[in-house]
């Protein structure tokens, strides 16, 4: 079985966001595959259920094409979930042997640098803020992203009396650059339960958790935030200078990204629009390259990740505790940047590559 979905039936407007002029700069392509020979687990038996994060569409990535085939029973794309995240579904009946499926996609990137180009300078605070209902949703709490008790009291000691919102970001960010470590002990890219980080006192994780703390905080902030997840698919060329393995590599433009999974963030300026953030990443270089938080070049990185992204990542969604469709036994699911299984209600171990059954090769073509 085959299908070919072309880019137009994959694009999603950007949600709400103004597009921001001359600041998604250099533009890189990929294609990128994902092969599936799924696992059972010892004495797993029923059908199996597979959901695929894919990529969405908007003004600093277009998904070009999508391709997808494999011998399972029946497999189609949805966006039926609270987030509209954009989901390739595929089952398999309880007697099938093998369970295979190739998702191949190509997909075009471009940086977002509206700090680095000077779109920011001059930001200008509306005399009254009015948010649309799609952004309203992420001044909203979840499980893992509670805005009141302790996650308050930090925000509102972090900016104490600034007012101006894009200020408060940076507060928040900086803040994290000098509290947080990352820890690569924890599973995947981490839980992002920013209560019990901050509770307990151990600001140490991994990208989830780093940058739903600053989501957490900035909601806390009364400043529409949210994560993004998707993948690392080659090398970071303008952060090479300071780590060359930190955030992405590549060998002759290819790469196994079967670990590259990578949580973002952003934030919602009114009169404006989203801006990116990634205070997670400061944290990573700090630990591959051995570097202090005054150190010069962990402040450069921290500079340019507060209001950049470099694009040799793609997004998938925005969603936090929410139900995949079809629902699976596992509900409501943490987030949605792995793939997820369930072979007779078992799930398979999304972060394990081996144990689960996939890889992903990344290739960048232009």
């Amino acid at each position: 079985m085959k299908k070919l979905l072309l880019a137009s039936l994959l694009a999603s407007a950007a949600v709400s966001a103004q597009t921001l002029p001359n600041t998604n700069t250099d533009a890189h392509t990929y294609e990128f595959v994902q092969s599936y020979d799924l696992v059972p687990p010892q004495g797993s038996k029923g059908e199996t259920n597979l959901w695929v994060p894919l990529p969405f569409s908007n003004d600093y990535q277009t998904v070009q094409a999508v391709e997808f085939e494999g011998n399972y029973a029946k497999a189609y794309v949805t966006e039926n979930n609270q987030y509209g995240a954009k989901t390739l579904y595929a089952n398999w009946d309880a007697n099938a042997d093998k369970r295979l499926l190739k998702v191949k996609l190509t997909i075009e990137t471009k940086d977002r640098e509206p700090m680095a180009k000077g779109a920011l300078k001059d930001y200008q605070v509306p005399e009254k803020i009015v948010y649309s209902v799609d952004v309203q949703e992420y001044l909203k709490p979840t499980t893992h992203i509670k805005t009141d008790g302790v996650v308050k009291q930090f925000a509102d000691k972090i900016v104490g009396s600034e007012t101006n919102p894009l200020k408060k970001a940076q507060l928040i960010h900086q803040w994290i650059v000098e509290n947080m470590e990352r820890d690569n002990s924890v599973l995947g890219c981490g839980e992002g339960d920013v209560e019990k980080m901050l509770t307990s006192g151990v600001l140490k994780g991994k990208c989830t958790d780093i940058n739903s703390v600053f989501v957490a905080l900035a909601r806390a902030a009364d400043i529409p935030a949210r994560e993004v997840f998707g993948i690392r698919l080659g090398a970071a060329k303008k952060l090479e200078p300071y780590s060359k393995t930190a955030f992405g590599s590549a060998k002759d433009g290819v790469a196994n990204v079967n670990g590259g999974q990578h949580c973002r963030a952003e934030f919602y300026l009114a009169g404006f629009g989203w801006v990116p953030v990634d205070s997670a990443d400061v944290a990573k270089m700090r630990l591959t390259e051995k570097k202090a938080v005054n150190d010069k070049e962990t402040q450069a990185v921290a500079d340019y990740l507060f209001g950049n992204w470099e694009a040799n990542w793609m997004g998938y969604n925005h969603a936090r505790d929410f139900d995949l469709y079809p629902q699976p036994e596992l509900t409501p699911i943490n987030n949605f940047g792995y793939p997820y299984a369930e072979i007779g209600g078992d799930p398979l171990n999304s972060y394990d590559a081996k144990a689960f059954g996939y890889e992903f090769i990344s290739t960048q073509i232009k």
